[in-house]
């Protein structure tokens, strides 16, 4: 090819590829832009409605921004000149191979429809799900986010989840602090309870409907063994926590209770 013919090309083909790609890079910025804005303004008027859970809300956008991204990419496409009804046929001839690849997605998608369906949990909950325990954070339209206690974000996959066993501690309004003590032989069992039951009972944020259980456990070699139970909401749980097992030290320290020690074995020699 001479050279005029590579100008007379590149001044023809390549000046109108070159709009082309110009064309989808600006349909792809504003695009991108405008998907935003809608899916943003969604979720604030579904957030603003106090009917509608947020997440619900989250989960809508999510599928609305997913769509609309799917029609920017069909509309980027026309523009280079690929027929719509031509990517259509595509993706029928394709159906069985995409769907057998993206079959484990779909079934998180199928998952987090029946989720938002029977709703185990919201946003915010306190819950053990798919193996991981933490704070809801969002419902996506393929996994969940969940912050577990020590700050570190997961996500699981709604089928996981919705496949599994659901732990909700959010979904009553009080949960269990589960705690022992152990007293030494010789103390008298009763009145140790005694004295712990009221002792937990007026730390702060402790329910007083129920009562704190404190009650004989079993017994051990080095003396009885007390169950330390009292009532919380989820979010003072680790306060109440905490404050409990203080109170266990300063309660037996005050009274004089001996350190329980594991009785010596004696051995016979004959």
């Amino acid at each position: 090819m001479d050279l005029e013919t590579i100008r007379t090309f590149i001044m023809t083909r390549g000046m109108d590829f070159g709009t082309k790609v110009v064309a989808a890079i600006v349909l792809w910025i504003v695009g991108r832009w405008v998907i935003n804005l809608i899916t943003g303004l969604l979720r604030k008027v579904l957030s603003r409605n106090q009917r509608v859970d947020p997440t619900l809300a989250h989960y809508l956008g999510s599928i609305l921004g997913g769509l609309l991204n799917l029609l920017l990419v069909l509309a980027i496409l026309q523009v280079f000149g690929v027929q719509t009804t031509s990517f259509a046929a595509l993706l029928a001839g394709l159906g069985l191979a995409i769907g057998t690849a993206w079959g484990g997605l779909l079934a998180h998608f199928a998952a987090g429809v029946f989720m938002q369906v029977l709703r185990p949990f919201k946003v915010g909950d306190f819950v053990t799900a798919g193996g991981v325990t933490g704070t809801v954070k969002e419902l996506g339209i393929f996994g969940t986010t969940i912050i577990s206690p020590d700050n570190v974000v997961n996500i699981v996959g709604n089928n996981k989840i919705f496949s599994d066993t659901i732990s909700n501690f959010s979904a009553t309004p009080v949960r269990r602090v589960e705690l022992t003590a152990k007293i030494a032989n010789g103390v008298d069992p009763v009145d140790a309870a005694k004295r712990l039951r009221a002792v937990v009972a007026a730390i702060p944020n402790v329910a007083q409907e129920p009562a704190p259980d404190v009650e004989v456990l079993s017994f051990t070699p080095e003396g009885p063994l007390l169950c330390v139970r009292p009532y919380t909401s989820n979010d003072h749980y680790w306060q109440v926590y905490f404050d409990t097992n203080r109170a266990i030290v300063e309660t037996f320290r005050d009274a004089g209770y001996p350190t329980p020690e594991t009785p010596s074995i004696i051995r016979r020699v004959g």
